[in-house]
């Protein structure tokens, strides 16, 4: 089972992966994160690798995060990229992944992207306010990625808020499932789990 989980930056995509993760069980569920198919910056001055834009779906090794989705779809292990998000390179060593009854993709732009689409069998997407969502953003970037409050906004300002309107708000359209934010998230989580859990019992029977 393929579950795609979709919503803009900070929306929470990442906590309620986790949560299935927990809730059904690590054995059975593995997580494949959009951002570590990054395109590797390597061959820029550290300056323009700020600027560049991470929001687009060109920033992405879409080819890769497709070949690797079908593979384990196939039952196939793969080797996941290791992307460094504070100086925007991949680095040297890859992390190899097994395949597992459930895998969650989860990024910002999975669902603008038909190949992936087609691939996946549960489309989720955490709809969160645009405030919520910056405020999550600048304490992860100041916290974790060693960046500004000024940088934060002016990537917010100048590739994010314009990306997640071209690409991401729309691409909730497609869809099975959205998750709010707020007092029902707890509930739909469950929801979501409870599903997974079927689908594994609905597998079980079948071998």
């Amino acid at each position: 089972m393929i579950i795609g989980i979709c919503g803009g930056t900070g929306s929470g995509k990442t906590t309620i992966a986790r949560a299935v993760v927990e809730t059904v069980g690590a054995e059975n569920v593995l997580m494949l994160e959009q951002d570590s198919y990054y395109r590797n910056l390597g061959d820029m001055p550290l300056d323009e690798r700020h600027q560049a834009n991470f929001d687009h779906p060109d920033s992405i090794d879409i080819d890769m995060l497709v070949n690797h989705i079908k593979r384990l779809k196939q039952g196939e292990p793969i080797e996941m990229p290791i992307y460094d998000m504070v100086t925007h390179t991949r680095l040297d060593r890859m992390e190899p992944l097994a395949p597992k009854p459930v895998v969650i993709v989860e990024g910002i732009l999975i669902f603008s992207e038909r190949r992936i689409l087609e691939l996946l069998d549960l489309r989720v997407f955490v709809d969160t306010p645009d405030d919520i969502r910056l405020l999550r953003r600048i304490r992860r970037d100041i916290k974790e990625r060693g960046r500004t409050l000024e940088l934060t906004l002016d990537q917010y300002e100048r590739n994010i808020r314009p990306m997640h309107l071209e690409f991401v708000e729309p691409s909730k359209r497609w869809a099975d499932m959205i998750i709010p934010e707020g007092a029902q998230t707890g509930m739909s989580v469950q929801a979501l789990c409870s599903m997974v859990r079927e689908r594994l019992k609905e597998e079980a029977v079948t071998i």
